[in-house]
């Protein structure tokens, strides 16, 4: 099933959960905990206001060698924008920074096939959020520190904090 037939049929929006295709066009769910969405909206947010220029979303979903990923949040420059504006399906290449947020439905085998993917499609920079809130940042060629992009982004997302 081509991307854009999955996002235009009937039975399938308004679903609770992000689907995705395999290489085969196959649709695979993902369900997520209220914990991922909350990690989601703090990961957007804080980019939001580290990203001078560009544009930061979530469910980004990139055609990949192995069918549509879709990322829990993505930034893309200024530049990237101009070249594909915004698409009412899938995105041909991965924005610079694509963040993948673990879930009970991720294996570690997943999650390093989807940040290869991202990087074969042209990202800059693959970010990874555990289940307790701990930021990986990584480029092709090795895992970082901090992000070169995003420098002052945490290296931990806080969920528990106090009201």
């Amino acid at each position: 099933m081509e991307w854009r037939e999955v996002v235009e049929h009937p039975s399938l929006k308004d679903l609770p959960f992000k689907i995705e295709t395999n290489e085969w066009g196959k649709i695979m769910m993902a369900p997520a905990s209220d914990a991922h969405g909350i990690y989601q909206s703090r990961i957007d947010y804080t980019l939001r206001r580290l990203a001078v220029e560009g544009e930061v979303s979530t469910e980004c979903p990139v055609e990949t060698s192995k069918g549509t990923k879709v990322a829990d949040v993505a930034w893309r420059s200024a530049a990237f924008r101009k070249k594909h504006g915004v698409k009412k399906s899938a995105l041909p290449e991965s924005p610079e920074v694509v963040v993948e947020i673990e879930s009970p439905s991720n294996s570690a085998a997943e999650l390093e096939e989807k940040r290869f993917l991202y990087f074969e499609k042209g990202a800059r920079e693959f970010w990874l959020c555990d289940k307790d809130g701990n930021m990986r940042f990584f480029t092709p060629q090795e895992e970082l520190e901090r992000s070169e992009l995003f420098g002052e982004f945490p290296a931990h997302i806080d969920i528990e904090d106090s009201e």
